[in-house]
């Protein structure tokens, strides 16, 4: 339930708080870098680390989405939930996206390879740890 964008805007956030009551306000926090930069051909790393108040559940789930430079829609290119890593099978990062993360070490991080000039956006990394 927070995000971080690795755009030239870098974004953070946190979950919204709990339920009234007694208990604590539960909280998730994704960091991103900022802005990332590669050059045509090579990789990059796009890093995702997060914080949580709570132990890692074994429902989290990472989605990664990607909006095009000067476009308002974002599409979905990644998704890790119930252990598994799911790249999705459309757009021009299917063949060319590496899931390196490992969220028992808070790490969502991907690994997209033969950069292209059409790559340019924001990426988000998107984390949920329920509850």
């Amino acid at each position: 339930c927070a995000r971080g964008a690795t755009s030239p805007a870098g974004l953070t956030g946190l979950c919204p708080p709990a339920p009234a009551g007694p208990s604590p306000a539960w909280s998730i926090h994704v960091y991103t870098q900022r802005e990332v930069h590669g050059t045509v051909g090579s990789h990059v790393t796009l890093s995702c680390s997060f914080w949580s108040s709570e132990w890692i559940s074994e429902d989290i789930s990472i989605t990664w989405h990607f909006q095009a430079e000067g476009t308002r829609d974002s599409i979905s290119i990644f998704h890790y939930a119930k252990g598994q890593p799911y790249i999705d099978d459309v757009g021009t990062f299917k063949e060319r996206m590496e899931w390196v993360g490992n969220p028992h070490r808070k790490d969502g991080s991907i690994v997209i390879h033969n950069l292209d000039y059409t790559d340019n956006g924001t990426f988000t990394c998107d984390v949920k740890n329920p509850p």
